[in-house]
């Protein structure tokens, strides 16, 4: 079940939930306690399996067109059952509905690190497509990929 979560403290003890079950990905304290603060002001979906949050994703504004994918996590023993294409298609139609006509998501470069790759042919499937690569915007281990979707 995907619902919205309107409070702050409930967005951010979910994120942490996952987040720090998720260090493969998320192993940078500094950037996953970021995450975990800047989320309480975000639009925050929750994948919940009988009341317990197994999943979360955060959009977040960018441009007046585009809302950002800022964040998303589910927990391993949930991964490839379709929850986070569920979160995504819930964020989708709410964006759409909000008037944005772009979805953007950052990752790091295919090819980088065999986990991130996941991530990406999971963006890819979703429908998101390659924008640019910016080699330095993280650092030259991570080289940020953008990805872009329509939401027409």
């Amino acid at each position: 079940m995907i619902i919205e979560i309107k409070d702050p403290n409930e967005k951010q003890a979910i994120a942490r939930k996952v987040l720090e079950a998720l260090t493969d990905w998320f192993g940078i304290e500094e950037s996953r306690e970021e995450y975990i603060s800047e989320c309480a002001d975000w639009t925050f979906f929750a994948a919940k399996e009988e009341e317990e949050a197994i999943g979360f994703l955060c959009l977040k504004e960018t441009g007046k067109a585009t809302v950002e994918l800022a964040v998303m996590g589910v927990l391993k023993d949930y991964h490839r059952s379709g929850i986070g294409r569920q979160l995504v298609e819930r964020a989708k139609e709410t964006a759409k509905s909000q008037g944005y006509e772009f979805m953007q998501v950052k990752t790091v470069k295919m090819g980088m690190y065999e986990d991130y790759d996941r991530t990406n042919l999971f963006y890819i499937s979703c429908g998101f497509k390659e924008f640019e690569v910016f080699p330095l915007l993280w650092d030259e281990a991570n080289p940020c990929q953008v990805y872009v979707m329509p939401l027409k």
